[in-house]
């Protein structure tokens, strides 16, 4: 390897938004990560909703009013 070309390559923290951390090696000093192996459905096994950008807020936003307003209007003609 040349001398002086590459970076600093130094142990590091890596730390999950689940508040899991784990210490690896990267030019970085330290990492933040929003999902790892450890909350991550594909590995756990458990599903978990994760709305890292308001995803899911707006396809309420998007889609939810009109199927209330749907039921709404469903439930006032099925009484009269």
């Amino acid at each position: 390897m040349k001398e002086g070309i590459h970076p600093d390559y130094h142990p590091t923290v890596v730390t999950c938004v689940c508040g899991n951390t784990f210490t690896t090696r990267s030019t970085e000093s330290n990492l933040k990560l929003e999902i790892c192996s450890a909350c991550h459905p594909f590995f756990t096994g458990k599903q978990k909703l994760v709305d890292s950008a308001g995803r899911v807020e707006k396809f309420m936003r998007k889609y939810g009013k009109k199927s209330e307003a749907k039921t709404e209007s469903a439930d006032t003609s099925a009484a009269s």
